[in-house]
């Protein structure tokens, strides 16, 4: 079970996206101890979710405190790599398009 601020994440994305996030494949952040988050690109609609024991194309491994700063504009997510912060496993173009959905996310 994800915290409560994973939780909130989810439901705040969950209705930012909508029906098509754009991503077109799975996407699974990773909080760690808190948590992660599963955004179904290939679902239709588009669907987020708890990504607790769940296989994703791209898994972004970040912490709670940089993905805040990355969903109100106050760091990129280049940035966030480039520096260490953000780590990306699976499909590299997928988590390229990640831009515009923390985008829907600020609303």
């Amino acid at each position: 079970m994800s915290s409560p601020e994973v939780q909130e994440i989810i439901k705040q994305m969950g209705g930012a996206i909508g029906a098509n996030s754009g991503l077109g494949g799975i996407l699974k952040f990773d909080f760690g101890d808190s948590g992660s988050v599963l955004i179904d690109g290939k679902a239709t609609p588009n669907t987020v979710s708890d990504g607790a024991g769940k296989n994703a194309d791209c898994t972004i491994t970040v912490s709670l405190d940089t993905f805040q700063k990355m969903v109100k504009g106050e760091l990129d997510g280049t940035s966030a790599f480039m520096q260490g912060k953000l780590r990306v496993a699976g499909d590299m173009g997928l988590a390229m398009k990640l831009g515009p959905v923390l985008q829907k996310a600020r609303g």
